[in-house]
């Protein structure tokens, strides 16, 4: 009796565990989704980006990181602003520190470097060039140049058309990292050029020297995130945000010196 009262005890013990893992296997555990604040990512401000004590202070980005989207990503952008831009910028102020540039402007800087000394070219290029390269761009920009500017243009290239095309072939042709650029060169003309690395048109080894009033980055960082390998599409999308407005100021102030 007793034997099968404990086989009837061990029987019910095991009936209930199997109901309540059948039971756990059934159950739905409801998980709460992100909300929309959640599921954004929450991008840093340009304003919060800062260099070290010196010389030379960041250029003011004047649009929030994701205004250009989708030609360029916010994330690409802020990457690109606060990392690659800062540190040129930290690293310049390094270079010049305690010698005869430190309280030259960044113009002059570039105009009188030793080629030879790569620190300074290097940083210094990458210091200038960025700053450029941002005030060349805006949100719902793009679309054609006006006024001296298209006057120019038109001139000096035949018509905008075959502008745009010599600009996008530079800039596609450059090989590994540089710039392309759109000058006024020494006697007034406008024309487009590139150079390697962060070198530009300012420096004393430039193959067309002439005040930069259009820049166009194609080292990878500036487009990789967002297109991989296809430097073309980039190019095509800078044509989008392209700050016309501001390059006619860059243009009318070039030709007055």
């Amino acid at each position: 009796m007793k034997k099968l009262n404990f086989l009837i005890s061990v029987l019910f013990l095991f009936m209930t565990l199997l109901s309540c893992n059948n039971k756990k296997l059934t159950e739905v555990v409801e998980v709460p989704l992100p909300t929309t604040e959640q599921s954004v990512s929450i991008m840093g401000s340009p304003d919060d980006v800062k260099a070290n004590e010196g010389s030379f202070q960041l250029e003011k980005l004047p649009y929030a990181y994701n205004a250009l989207a989708p030609n360029i990503s916010a994330t690409t952008l802020e990457m690109h602003y606060s990392k690659h831009y800062l540190t040129y910028t930290n690293n310049l102020n390094s270079a010049v520190l305690g010698t005869p540039l430190e309280n030259l402007t960044i113009e002059e800087v570039l105009s009188k470097l030793d080629p030879n000394d790569a620190a300074l070219r290097n940083n210094a290029g990458g210091f200038y060039n960025h700053s450029l390269y941002w005030k060349c761009m805006a949100p719902k920009a793009g679309g054609e140049p006006t006024n001296t500017l298209a006057e120019a243009i038109t001139k000096d290239f035949g018509s905008f058309e075959n502008f745009t095309t010599l600009f996008k072939g530079e800039a596609t042709k450059q090989f590994g990292s540089g710039w392309a650029w759109l000058v006024v060169d020494r006697t007034g003309k406008l024309q487009v050029t590139s150079t390697s690395n962060q070198d530009n048109p300012l420096m004393s080894n430039a193959l067309i020297p002439g005040t930069p009033i259009l820049a166009l980055d194609v080292w990878e960082h500036a487009y990789y995130l967002d297109y991989q390998y296809r430097r073309k599409n980039y190019i095509d999308a800078f044509f989008n945000v392209i700050n016309w407005k501001k390059v006619e100021e860059n243009y009318d102030a070039a030709i007055k010196k």
